[in-house]
């Protein structure tokens, strides 16, 4: 089955999604397409990659991802199909596609060629998904436009360890419909600087001693279920620190991101204690 996935920060109330839908149904009526998010916040690079790197591996081999997040045409500016990991990301070079491979070197990366375009939804609507569509019945990256040798770099928010001070340095990068507050500390990375040490983690004026792997553990080492509203961190599905408010909810009782006052790009400490 011929898949098209859709991220942007157009949101759901305006034509816009809905525009590009019905482009790419009259190119090719016989295509899925799937939405992943179009709530991304207006022009975030690291939002962005958060959800699509944790998104697309779930679809099928061939799978053509349109990522609509900042393709107003300006001079000089350039658009990207990269074939990797068995699938297609259409993008403007802004430093998405860096992001998401990370050190990993693409299969294939296209040029598109010169782009005529009045707006960012014209970019996407007239071209992008007229490149997805050749892509996805059998067409070659050579026509759409020049070989690539390298990405636009960009700056990606990463955290850091300093073996002096025994802390390990991140930030918030993605609050989650929940409210939750997901840091860039990656599990891996925190045990290879914990290395078996006690640690407490600052996050505000708020301090955590102990880390859960899921929100079913809490309920199973507590004594009592009533654990509504408590306060905790633990790795999400995706493997990162994660600052949390148990069943939140906030058009209700709020979230991490409301009750604890942070907020995207606050800091995130660890502090490892030497034995």
């Amino acid at each position: 089955m011929p898949l098209i996935t859709l991220i942007s920060d157009f949101g759901t109330k305006d034509h816009f999604v809905a525009s590009i839908k019905g482009s790419i149904y009259c190119q090719y009526p016989e295509v899925s397409v799937i939405d992943i998010s179009h709530q991304v916040s207006p022009f975030d690079i690291n939002e962005t990659i958060y959800i699509l790197k944790n998104s697309y591996k779930s679809f099928p081999k061939g799978t053509v991802h349109l990522i609509c997040i900042d393709t107003e045409p300006l001079k000089d500016r350039k658009y990207i199909v990269m074939y990797y990991d068995g699938h297609y990301f259409i993008a403007t070079d802004n430093g998405i596609l860096t992001m998401l491979i990370a050190n990993q070197k693409p299969d294939k990366l296209v040029s598109i060629d010169t782009v005529e375009s009045k707006n960012n939804l014209t970019v996407v609507k007239d071209v992008f998904t007229k490149i997805a569509c050749h892509i996805l019945k059998g067409g070659v990256l050579d026509v759409v436009g020049k070989p690539v040798e390298k990405l636009k770099e960009t700056y990606l928010l990463n955290s850091n360890y300093n073996d002096i001070d025994n802390k390990l340095y991140g930030s918030i990068i993605y609050i989650d419909h929940f409210g939750n507050l997901v840091s860039n500390i990656e599990k891996q990375f925190f045990e290879n600087c914990r290395k078996g040490r006690d640690f407490k983690i600052y996050a505000g004026s708020f301090e955590f001693d102990k880390i859960y792997n899921s929100y079913g553990e809490l309920e199973t080492n507590s004594n009592s279920r009533s654990n509504d509203g408590d306060k905790l961190a633990l790795f999400n599905s995706s493997g990162n620190l994660e600052i949390s408010i148990y069943k939140s909810n906030l058009d209700t009782v709020g979230g991490a991101s409301t009750l604890l006052g942070l907020k995207y790009r606050d800091n995130i400490t660890v502090h490892f204690f030497t034995k």
